[in-house]
């Protein structure tokens, strides 16, 4: 055994005793490669990780072509939107899933803790989101699933850690596994047709841990990422830095607005809105509440804060996030 190995070698190579998947093997046994002295004395070393990580990578793929059928994992849509978090390995997501929700999913401080789809349910004033945590994405490895539940999810949240120095190559190895999948990211802004709707998914970039680096070092580290034209928020999922703003982001991201609905003579209630794309009518809403309505609908009074108080208004007139409607049939 070469001499000169970091003390981090060996805390590494303690988790490959508790290793059970490939890809958690996988990720272990090329960490260690890259703490690895590169010089003479650890050819041999090096020779015999590369074969570990080449023969588990062989075991896995003839696994995958032997097999009559790989099951498509899908989690049934939920609250006002589905958006997927996915990142590298010890990024923080499952972290930050029960920080911004009730949930409990397993955290650990080893690579691939998560191995399923984990659905939760994170509050944003009024209305309920669907955040899944998911399994980590390497530059040799993603869920066959992955990349068909991403496809129906409303957007995604790229998590990244703000501790480790290769931020850029993190988010590189995501975004070129997906890629070859043919899915791409675009901004919260960018309108997607529906013809690209399952490849073309808006993603915001969730810079995590920013509790472990200087507020200097951060804006260093931002810098690597400034091609990117995805928007950049930095958080805290430990101390809860940032989670109020990213929550607004997430609604935002959805671009959905809230109705209330009045029943006439009474009053509106505000705790159970209808959740509708940004550009819907009346007739939509209408719809909403009930096909019948729909059909039989003969005008609705609208309600604002500052624009309208009762007044009439026909099935095609666009509803904006917060309006109170009234439907008559």
């Amino acid at each position: 055994m070469p001499a000169n190995l970091p003390p981090q070698y060996f805390e590494t190579e303690k988790k490959l005793r508790t290793a059970k998947t490939p890809p958690e093997k996988i990720a272990i046994l090329e960490e260690l490669l890259s703490l690895v002295p590169k010089h003479k004395g650890t050819e041999k070393l090096q020779a015999l990780l590369k074969t570990k990580i080449s023969k588990i990578k062989s075991a896995a793929q003839k696994k995958t072509s032997t097999a009559k059928h790989i099951p498509v994992y899908m989690v049934e849509k939920s609250g006002a939107g589905q958006l997927v978090l996915i990142g590298p390995p010890n990024v923080g997501k499952s972290m930050l899933v029960k920080s911004l929700t009730n949930a409990n999913p397993e955290i650990g401080d080893y690579p691939f803790t998560t191995r399923l789809a984990y659905p939760a349910m994170m509050k944003y004033e009024n209305i309920q989101i669907q955040l899944i945590d998911t399994p980590p994405i390497t530059l040799d490895y993603m869920e066959t699933w992955l990349p068909e539940l991403i496809k129906g999810a409303d957007g995604i949240l790229l998590i990244l850690d703000l501790a480790e120095s290769t931020l850029a190559d993190s988010l590189m190895a995501v975004t070129m596994q997906l890629e070859e999948k043919r899915i791409r990211f675009v901004t919260e802004k960018k309108k997607i047709s529906e013809e690209n709707r399952l490849f073309y998914k808006k993603a915001l970039i969730v810079a995590n841990k920013k509790d472990l680096v200087p507020d200097e070092k951060i804006d260093l580290l931002l810098k690597e990422l400034s091609g990117e034209k995805l928007e950049i928020i930095t958080v805290s999922a430990l101390d809860q830095d940032g989670l109020e703003e990213l929550r607004k982001k997430i609604f935002l991201m959805l671009d959905v607005i809230r109705i209330y609905s009045k029943a006439p003579g009474k009053k509106a209630t505000f705790d159970d809105p209808f959740t509708l794309k940004k550009g819907s009518s009346v007739i939509d809403f209408a719809r909403a509440v009930h096909q019948d309505f729909a059909q039989k609908l003969r005008y609705a009074r609208i309600w604002s804060e500052k624009k309208y108080q009762g007044q009439m208004v026909n099935r095609d007139h666009i509803l904006e996030d917060e309006d109170i409607i009234e439907l008559h049939i």
